[in-house]
């Protein structure tokens, strides 16, 4: 017995501002269509549409090339960056821990309490005081 399957299409509507901020990202020249393609799930025929009906650059009737190697060179400078932040992140988060762990040491080995609790007053800071 042979069952037919059918794919159901589903349509989505999408908003206006929703529209109009995927044209001023692309605007904006920090992503591309392909790129907001794959971020959104909007297919880049509809983004492109979109563009043509909402942009304030480019005119009706004019066609817009993307060149995909500045895209793909796009991507790998962003995924570059994000690499680069998560290990500055992680080098800062190792240092917080160490600096904790030193208080710590220093309030159980030396007694003394690094911490400013709540209820302390503020320090005046470096300021000078006046000679009496």
């Amino acid at each position: 017995m042979q069952t037919k399957i059918r794919v159901i299409q589903k349509h989505r509507a999408f908003s206006e501002e929703f529209k109009k901020e995927l044209v001023r990202l692309y605007e904006s020249g920090r992503f591309s269509v392909t790129q907001l393609d794959r971020l959104y799930g909007v297919p880049y025929q509809s983004i492109y549409n979109w563009i043509y009906k909402y942009s304030t650059f480019n005119e009706k009737g004019a066609r817009i090339v993307e060149m995909k190697q500045s895209s793909t060179n796009k991507v790998k400078a962003l995924e570059q960056k994000v690499k680069d932040l998560e290990r500055l992140l992680g080098q800062k988060q190792i240092k917080i821990d160490f600096l904790e762990e030193m208080i710590d040491v220093a309030k159980e080995e030396l007694n003394i309490d690094i911490k400013k609790k709540s209820s302390t007053p503020p320090s005046g800071g470096s300021e000078k005081k006046p000679k009496s």
